[in-house]
């Protein structure tokens, strides 16, 4: 039996700058960090010759060629594992379709899985890069590399990426006592809408190849804001980091009229009325989580429960994609 897990990830600053339709011309920029909500893959040999893959259906298969489930066949293909006399199944702590990366997460999972079925080591920016090549190559998804990269490596991290396609990655530099109040005063809270990325990121992605002045400098600015969020976070100043978030949530809504709805914006409004000093939406936009900074805890989480939406708890994972047994 082989155990897998990848962490989920929220954006700290400059998402939108890792597809390649922005940093194949203009070099990307973000800062992401890994937390404790994963998606998990397990695997094993079984005594009978089909393949069984178990995930919100269940496939039996004779041949890779059969499969349905487009990461999984791709993924056995490149790692060339068959999947006769194997059960591969996937669980998850947060559904798919809510912001936080959860098929870079999934995609991670599996490679790393099949990877140690075959017994290979594989460092973590080859994995990330090979879920790349799966998601953005092999499907053409038009998503970017930041998920991937953050589920494979964990931690804080900031990540460029290079017109050539190549990503370099490293730790964003905290000291402790901003970390733990980092963690302590972000909240993450479930719009109970669930959304593509692919169809909200392809607006995007058609601007960004087509030049579109108003999207590309909407990126430019973007991506300044996260090497401001930079600087903030690694100077302590959390109360900026804050504010800055906000000035991203209301750039980040004139990319695209799915980026965010009535009921999203009254949210968010409440929020910052009720205790929050900053916050977005996490991932694509459409759905999903909204992210708060908070100065005072428990009058936004009182206001915002008292709208039916439910919070999340989390920490910071620092381990990245990694084999449990």
């Amino acid at each position: 039996m082989i155990i897998t897990r990848s962490p989920l990830r929220i954006s700290l600053g400059g998402g939108g700058t890792d597809l390649p339709s922005y940093y194949q011309e203009h070099t990307g920029f973000l800062i992401a960090a890994a937390i404790d909500k994963y998606v998990y893959i397990t695997l094993h040999q079984t005594f009978v010759a089909e393949g069984i893959i178990k995930y919100s259906k269940l496939e039996r298969v004779n041949s890779v060629d059969e499969i349905e489930h487009p990461i999984i066949r791709e993924a056995l293909r490149l790692v060339e594992v068959s999947p006769a006399s194997l059960e591969l199944s996937s669980m998850a702590d947060i559904p798919a379709g809510t912001g936080l990366g959860s098929s870079g997460s999934f995609t991670t999972a599996l490679l790393q899985a099949l990877h140690a079925h075959k017994k290979n080591l594989i460092h973590p920016a080859e994995l990330a890069e090979q879920a790349c090549r799966i998601e953005l190559e092999k499907l053409r998804e038009p998503i970017g590399k930041q998920d991937q990269y953050i589920a494979a490596f964990g931690g804080l991290t900031c990540f460029k990426f290079l017109p050539d396609g190549t990503v370099q990655a490293w730790p964003l530099k905290v000291s402790e006592e901003t970390m733990f109040n980092l963690e302590d005063n972000l909240l993450l809270f479930f719009t109970g809408y669930s959304r593509s990325a692919s169809k909200i990121l392809k607006e995007q992605d058609d601007k960004s190849k087509a030049a579109d002045k108003g999207m590309v400098e909407n990126l430019h600015f973007v991506k300044d804001l996260g090497f401001q969020s930079q600087a903030a976070l690694e100077s302590g100043h959390l109360e900026e980091f804050a504010r800055l978030m906000d000035v991203h949530w209301q750039r980040k809504k004139e990319r695209s009229g799915g980026m965010s709805n009535p009921q999203i914006n009254d949210w968010y409004d409440l929020a910052m009325a009720n205790g929050a000093l900053g916050g977005k939406l996490i991932g694509a936009g459409g759905g999903g989580f909204l992210m708060f900074y908070a100065h005072d805890k428990s009058k936004l989480r009182h206001a915002l429960r008292g709208t039916g939406m439910k919070e999340v708890r989390f920490r910071f994972d620092f381990e990245g994609t990694k084999t449990v047994i």
